[in-house]
């Protein structure tokens, strides 16, 4: 294919001047440098130096109106956006329609109950929540997810301790997390979050059980290539610590809190294994087993849930970005308690439970999943970009440990600034990449990424090498 890089410095485009004036706005120019000044007068502007032009992208190319260039889209917004941009099957007239309706009127889900409504929950339950879990709650936000599943776990605790009374006190309930966890920065989910300090720093917090993440590491052929039996009897050590710790200290823990694959983290994996030796804890200590998919989750792994690759399933799990509107899915193990929180009204909850608009959303793209395939899709073309990278690292040393599933794909450097490097050197040839953990490059793709565009990325990656700090 012929290549859409070097691009090179390109100019601006003049751009089209609306008819319509919008409330407060008539002063505003139309010149993409302007309006990020303007924006920067009112709130802090330390993205992307891009002016997104949401007519002109499509598929998997982010339009930047500032040089009139387009950018390959290897972060679709830190995950969230799964089916590039201007699909057409957001663009059918009836389509259209419905996401007017949608939006005219922001009701409160909770109480008030609308056809469109309906049809996303059926919708959801039918192709995207597995057998076994009856019960759903949708909120905004991807940390309220994780709130929420918390919250269950914690009213699954107390009332298993016989503690019915709204004024019983709960001080002493705990939840057990991991090392290189990001669960969210708000309530309950900053006191287990621990990547970078600047997330939670300066933010009173609970002094919750933290333990180790046994993460595997992989060679270029794909083999597990550290001793991960051995970190995981070493974590295993360290949550029997931990439950012994807190019934000396006379304190409880409600859950054990993991994300099936730890994303800002580093793109930490987890064993099989693993994860049903934290189930059998769960089951044996009288705990619920939580699992955070709100980045790993929908279809983004090429399966609906990433702890389906595992094949060890949780108590709850927390799903949010893919999904447009967030929430929890559990199953019927919270019933083992009367008036459990998806029985009893209100006790969890919001005013709008969720936003019906990004429902009508999530309906249309998991429709879109089914209807062109792409689970499997994003299966091939994963397993096509991590073999393209894997031979690139083997030809020339510049990183090793690549890993992943579907869109989810990640490799690691030696030094570590030498990722800092291939992240700006990505993004001189017009490529959006993230970081991920201390040193490693994430890849987050659409699931409708072409072979061609997933090619041209891997061209790119080969073309930063020869830039790169060498250990």
């Amino acid at each position: 294919m012929v290549s859409r890089w070097p691009l090179g410095p390109c100019m601006g485009v003049p751009w089209p001047v609306s008819s319509a004036v919008r409330l407060g706005t008539s002063h505003m120019t139309h010149d993409p440098n302007q309006l990020l000044k303007d924006l920067g007068r009112h709130q802090l502007v330390d993205g992307y130096p891009l002016l997104v032009d949401l007519d002109r992208s499509h598929g998997s190319w982010i339009h930047d109106r500032i040089h009139d260039c387009e950018f390959l889209d290897a972060f679709t917004c830190f995950a969230s956006w799964p089916i590039g941009y201007n699909h057409p099957g957001f663009l059918e007239p009836e389509m259209l329609e419905t996401f007017k309706r949608a939006s005219l009127s922001k009701v409160s889900n909770s109480d008030l109950y609308c056809e469109d409504l309906c049809r996303f929950v059926d919708t959801f339950a039918q192709h995207a929540t597995p057998d076994g879990f009856p019960h759903h709650f949708w909120v905004s936000g991807g940390a309220l997810a994780v709130e929420n599943a918390m919250k269950t776990a914690f009213d699954w605790k107390a009332r298993k301790l016989g503690r019915t009374n709204f004024d019983d006190p709960v001080e002493d309930l705990l939840i057990l997390h991991f090392r290189e966890a990001f669960h969210g920065r708000s309530g309950y989910t900053m006191s287990v979050t621990n990547t970078l300090p600047d997330k939670v720093g300066l933010y009173p917090k609970f002094d919750w059980p933290r333990v180790h993440n046994p993460t595997v590491h992989y060679d270029l052929d794909g083999n597990i290539s550290n001793e991960v039996a051995a970190e995981e009897t070493r974590a295993c050590g360290e949550i029997e610590a931990a439950f012994a710790k807190a019934e000396s200290e006379g304190r409880h823990i409600a859950a054990i809190l993991i994300e099936p694959m730890q994303g800002e983290g580093g793109d930490n994996h987890f064993r099989p294994e693993f994860m049903q030796a934290l189930r059998n804890f769960a089951d044996e200590r009288e705990a619920l087993l939580l699992y955070d998919e709100v980045q790993t989750g929908f279809f983004g792994s090429g399966k609906p849930w990433f702890w389906q690759h595992q094949g060890v399933a949780p108590d709850v799990v927390s799903f949010g970005k893919k999904t447009q509107v967030c929430g929890i899915y559990a199953s019927s193990r919270v019933e083992e308690v009367e008036d459990h929180v998806f029985a009893r009204s209100s006790r969890i909850n919001s005013t709008w439970g969720g936003n019906l608009v990004d429902m009508v959303r999530c309906q249309r793209i998991l429709e879109i999943i089914v209807e062109e395939n792409l689970a499997d899709h994003i299966t091939s073309i994963g397993d096509h970009v991590i073999q393209g990278l894997r031979s690139i690292a083997r030809e020339t040393e510049a990183f090793t440990n690549v890993r992943g599933r579907g869109s989810l794909i990640a490799f690691t450097f030696n030094p570590a600034e030498a990722r800092r490097e291939m992240i700006a050197a990505l993004f001189d040839r017009r490529v959006i990449a993230l970081p991920s953990g201390e040193d490693s490059v994430r890849f987050r793709l659409p699931l409708n990424i072409t072979k061609d565009d997933a090619d041209e990325l891997l061209n790119r990656v080969e073309s930063c090498v020869p830039l790169l700090t060498r250990a």
